[in-house]
């Protein structure tokens, strides 16, 4: 079992430890929630999605000749599962978001992320090949680095970062 009095906290927000002499922070930042649920969760496709099973349903219930009542008992079912699926996802960025912390360091790019088990991934400039900046309309976007080496970082270790 875990004693709690020999967990170390973290000295600086979203670095695991102290800074290196003549390391200094540069940028410090976090995912939006509401980007997050829109272009890694998908929360429009998906509600887009229901909103097309939401039709067939109440339009197959229409035409079987179930009534308007029996058209929105099918809605129902329809729009009660569409809540759920949006509000997990939506709960899943707001978790990621508020758990997630992006430094950018004179050395390095530190990632800590993780909502039940937090981790944090450095990566050294020593690896970086190059670094883009994908602008969407809304202002919110991506910095996508390319690494150089054999080593590399697993998908799944920086899913949805």
């Amino acid at each position: 079992m875990c004693d709690p009095d020999t967990i170390k906290p973290e000295p600086i927000p979203g670095l695991p430890e102290e800074l290196p002499e003549g390391e200094r922070i540069l940028w410090r930042g976090g995912p939006d929630w509401k980007s997050l649920a829109m272009h890694v969760f998908h929360v429009r496709a998906v509600a887009i999605y229901f909103a097309v099973i939401l039709a067939w349903k109440v339009w197959g219930a229409l035409a079987d000749g179930a009534g308007a009542a029996g058209a929105a008992a099918s809605a129902a079912t329809v729009l009660a599962f569409a809540a759920a699926a949006l509000g997990i996802l939506a709960l899943l960025a707001w978790l990621i978001a508020r758990s997630t912390i992006y430094t950018v360091t004179t050395a390095r790019v530190v990632i800590r992320a993780g909502v039940a088990l937090p981790k944090a991934i450095n990566i050294p400039f020593a690896i970086v090949k190059s670094a883009g900046l994908n602008v969407r309309p809304s202002g919110d976007g991506d910095i996508p680095l390319q690494l150089t080496g054999p080593d590399k970082l697993a998908y799944l270790h920086l899913w949805p970062h």
